[in-house]
Order: C-alpha cells, then sequence, then structure tokens
C-alpha cells in the first residue's frame, strides 16, 4: 500500500487527485488532506440547492463537486480528509464500517468514545464528527471521509445554510445533522498535525506497512491538468447538477419580481419572468435573451448587459435580478 500525506489545501487539486490516484495507479492507496475553507457537493446534487449563495459569494468559498454521492459537506483546515482506494470487487461497495473502524480505533486509543452510526458516519455523543462517501471504479473502490477535528463549525452551518429558494429537482438532499469537533472530546490536546500522525501510523500498523509516496513532477502536472479540464470548470460543479427548476420571489423599490427557471444541463431552457413593475417594452424579450445562457452569474450578467433593462423593468437593476434569480 502507498501512504500519501498530501499537505495542498487547494479543494480543486485535491479532488482532482483522488480521480488521479483511483483510475491512474495500480496500488492500493491511503490518503490524508486537507482543504483551505470550500464546500464539496455529491456527484449527484443540484449544486445551488445545496449552498447558502450570498455567503459563498462574499467569501469567495470554492464550491467543487466530488466523485461519490452523498451530501454536500464543508471543509476547512480544522477538517481531515482521509481517503483509502483499494481493489476489490463490486461487492465491497457501500461496506462504509469497514474503512471507517480503523479510524474509530484511534480515536479510541485517544481516549474517545466514538461509534459508526446509521449508513455512512462517525459520532461522539450521538453528535456527527465524520460523514464518509464511496465510488467505484473498474474493481477498485475509493472511500473518503471527513474528520472535524477543530473545523469553525458556526462557518459550515453558514455556508450550507440554503436560501428560502423553490428548487424542484431529483438532485440527492443533504441532511443536517448535528456535528461536533473531535478536539472538545480529547483528555489531553493534541495538534492537528499529532493528529495526522496518529492516523498515518495506525494505518500503517493495520495495513502490514508500505511506502510513503509524494506526487512526482509527471503526477502533478497530470492532477493539474484534470484541474483544469474537470475539477475547475462550471460545466462540472454547477453545470453537472441534475435538471432542475426554480422559483423565487422578491420585492425591490421597483416592484415585486417573481422568477421561474427551468435548467437542464446547466442550461437555462425557459424563464418567466412575472411581477407588478412597470416598464416601456414587453418583458417577453427578457426571457428570450436569456434562453439558451448558462445558469451562472456571470453568464447572466454578460447577457442581460446587451439591454438596457430599465426600459422593461423600471427601477430594478441587473443586480436586483440577478438576486432573484440564484
Amino acid at each position: 500500500m502507498l501512504y500519501i500525506y498530501n499537505k495542498n489545501t487547494n479543494p480543486y487539486f485535491n479532488l482532482a487527485a483522488e480521480e488521479y490516484v483511483l483510475k491512474e495507479f495500480k496500488d492500493e492507496c491511503f490518503m490524508l488532506w486537507r482543504n483551505e475553507p470550500s464546500i464539496i457537493v455529491g456527484k449527484n446534487q443540484n449544486t445551488l440547492a445545496e449552498i447558502n449563495l450570498d455567503y459563498v459569494r462574499e467569501h469567495k468559498i470554492p464550491v467543487v463537486r466530488r466523485l461519490s454521492g452523498g451530501g454536500a459537506v464543508f471543509h476547512d483546515l480544522g477538517n481531515l480528509n482521509f481517503t483509502f482506494i483499494v481493489n476489490a470487487d463490486e461487492g465491497g461497495f457501500t461496506d462504509f464500517k469497514r474503512f471507517a473502524q480503523p479510524i474509530i480505533d484511534v480515536l479510541r486509543k485517544l481516549g474517545v468514545e466514538a461509534e459508526f452510526s446509521g449508513r455512512n458516519d462517525i459520532t461522539i455523543d450521538g453528535k456527527k464528527i465524520s460523514g464518509n462517501a464511496q465510488y467505484y471504479y473498474k474493481n477498485r473502490i475509493l472511500h473518503h471521509g471527513t474528520l472535524l477535528f477543530s473545523s469553525n463549525i458556526t462557518d459550515l452551518s453558514a455556508a450550507l445554510k440554503v436560501r428560502p429558494v423553490k428548487f424542484e429537482d431529483k438532485g440527492v438532499k443533504s441532511v443536517s445533522k448535528r456535528v461536533a469537533n473531535i478536539s472538545e472530546y480529547l483528555k489531553e490536546p493534541i495538534t492537528i498535525e499529532e493528529f495526522i500522525n496518529l492516523i498515518m501510523e495506525h494505518i500503517k500498523e493495520q495495513t502490514g506497512g508500505g511506502e510513503m509516496y509524494e506526487f512526482t513532477e509527471e503526477d502533478l502536472k497530470k492532477i493539474n491538468k484534470l484541474v483544469e479540464e474537470k475539477y475547475g470548470t462550471w460545466e462540472w460543479n454547477f453545470g453537472s447538477s441534475p435538471d432542475y427548476k426554480m422559483k423565487h420571489e422578491k420585492k425591490f423599490p421597483g416592484g415585486t419580481v417573481e422568477v421561474n427557471l427551468n435548467v437542464e444541463k446547466g442550461i437555462i431552457k425557459d424563464v418567466k419572468i412575472y411581477g407588478d413593475f412597470f416598464g416601456k417594452y414587453d418583458i417577453s424579450e427578457v426571457e428570450d435573451l436569456l434562453k439558451g445562457v448558462k445558469h451562472s452569474e456571470e453568464e447572466v450578467r454578460k447577457a442581460l448587459s446587451k439591454i438596457n433593462l430599465q426600459d422593461y423593468m423600471a427601477n430594478i437593476t441587473i443586480d436586483n435580478l440577478i438576486e432573484v434569480m440564484f
């Protein structure tokens, strides 16, 4: 088995690194890594329905889609991520406890009574400290999980607190649970670096040894190419969301605006704008302008900049309309 302590904290790079090791390596692997503040959404989720977009914009938080299913999670440097990549037949898929148990054993060595709970969580005193997810590829299983060690719980809840926007979609919804940090339960305080070393040494013992591995220049080149072509793109992180309908209404000085969107593969297929605002020209011209545009703030803003919105919605700004559309 290869053991990797990936010290890169860029979430786009780290998600790409997982896929690279899964698909390009033949060896089994255990990897530890952390992300700077970011939101990681499950493969089958509607990204916009899972995040607090205002908070994400304000704090410039990266949003990245992962390969595995499950719900959205907030990462920061107080959260440690672990990844097992093993060679196994399909029958081993969804055996979450097998991969969570070594982590539980480390916590118990530290005097922390952790346990496997439900389908894919590790809990302490009924509070979630780890969520786990899996992905299967050509007889290889990728199992990864979070470990809230000293994470900012306030930021976590704020980033994932969705605004009251009405989405109709088939995306997998995240389930809110009470969470806690491992550091709160330690009898003797340790740093996250010490925690990382304890886990790595324990896994080495349990798996019979192997070698520490550092990404080569060639590895880094290929991982960064994957970031450029996939993990760093709007198409993967937002456009890959399941098709959805969205309805949102807001009142401005120029009147009430209600927007109904039908989005397929990240592209606005249909849009209806209602409200008690006034305009010289018919609002259907704005609707037609928005059809076929990516449901991204940048692209919508670019499309709206081609017209004088005041002619269609007096005293309603482009910022106002975008606020209702996201």
